[in-house]
């Protein structure tokens, strides 16, 4: 057995997690001498009581590791360790950082510039655009965005970066093939189609569960370089996230909302307790000391806009001409030209970065005026 298979093994055992794994492997040198030790010589280590003892001496019973890799080769899914130089420097300093990375897609070594995005799986349309503004401003300056593929505000970090033609980072609190929500792997595939990549520390067939959340949400603090709270009521997930964030030393920063709304709240505290307030991207690449955002574009054919001109992609041309004053549904736009929905919702998304078109709520659209 090599030691990325011990450590797979050791990983599927019940009762035993990162900490535990990390202080078995500073006792005894490698998960393949774990793997060898009896009861007496494991229940000497810190930590370890008899029960886990137990399944780490009976590891057959509880793991099998031979189906877990080839499933894992027949899915394209590559299995990582922390010595593996793919595995993502800024995670693996922290204690509790996993032994092993489920990787669907790819991780490159500029994705330690990043950060982390998470707020309420229960959004507004402020909280929507909010998030993918940002998210598209941050991943097209080079900032590879960290989230976690949940409802809401994670979905829309996702997308603003895929938009910008950025990197985006999904961590889930499921095995890779127990997608959550499942009608995210249509998102999962663009992502992992040459843009970033799905990760997970659970074994393949792990479902999601109130335990596996939180567990999800240190990755996600702790790769980041720093973290974004977009919307967020009092009561949250993302709250976890922030902590987590803030105690790894990691700056915390918070989009404001309507002082009227619960669903602000939570941004609201944590700017009280001292999360940097945020309305616009250049200032976290300001924090960073990326270049600022770049408003050219470089595109073939010119549109008016007040008294600017500016060169646009054909395809958005095509769509600001099908625009009006008038606000219009994605369907309507979808109707007056031969672009698709999904494509529509990125153009609209890159019109509105450059000042051209406002959003306004259910999807609809328009020119915006001047």
């Amino acid at each position: 057995m090599t030691e990325l298979e011990a450590l797979i093994t050791l990983n599927q055992l019940p009762k035993i997690g990162p900490i535990r794994i990390r202080s078995l492997l500073d006792r005894f040198g490698s998960a393949t001498d774990i793997l060898d030790q009896n009861l007496s010589s494991l229940t000497s280590t810190p930590g370890i009581g008899p029960e886990t003892a137990h399944f780490i001496t009976h590891w057959e019973e509880h793991s099998d590791t031979k189906s877990e890799i080839s499933l894992a080769n027949q899915r394209e899914i590559q299995i990582i360790c922390q010595k593996d130089p793919s595995y993502p420097a800024t995670l693996r300093q922290f204690p509790d950082a996993p032994v092993i990375l489920y990787v669907w897609g790819n991780i490159l070594p500029e994705d330690t510039e990043s950060i982390g995005i998470v707020g309420s799986r229960k959004l507004t349309h402020y909280g929507r655009e909010s998030a993918r503004k940002l998210s598209f401003q941050l991943a097209g300056a080079g900032l590879t965005i960290i989230s976690g593929l949940a409802r809401g505000i994670d979905t829309a970090a996702h997308e603003g970066a895929l938009a910008a033609n950025g990197r985006t980072i999904a961590v889930i609190g499921s095995g890779l093939l127990q997608i959550y929500p499942s009608e995210n792997i249509a998102l999962c595939e663009k992502i992992t189609n040459g843009q970033g990549a799905i990760i997970s520390e659970f074994p393949l067939k792990t479902p999601p569960s109130k335990q596996t959340f939180p567990q999800r949400n240190r990755i996600v603090a702790h790769w980041s370089q720093g973290l974004l709270v977009v919307e967020r009521p009092k009561r949250s997930g993302s709250l976890i996230t922030a902590n987590l964030a803030s105690e790894a030393g990691r700056t915390v920063y918070a989009v404001p909302g309507p002082i009227d709304r619960p669903t602000s709240a939570g941004c609201h505290e944590l700017i009280r307790d001292g999360a940097t307030l945020i309305t616009d991207g250049s200032q976290i690449l300001d924090d960073y000391g990326f270049f600022p955002i770049r408003s050219g574009n470089h595109g073939t054919q010119p549109c008016e806009s007040g008294k600017q001109k500016i060169n646009l992609p054909e395809d958005e041309q095509t769509l600001l001409q099908a625009l009006c004053h008038e606000q219009q549904h994605i369907d309507e736009l979808a109707l007056k030209t031969t672009l698709s929905p999904s494509l529509i919702s990125v153009l609209l998304m890159k019109l509105e970065l450059k000042r051209l078109v406002s959003s306004h709520p259910g999807q609809r659209y328009s020119i915006r005026h001047s």
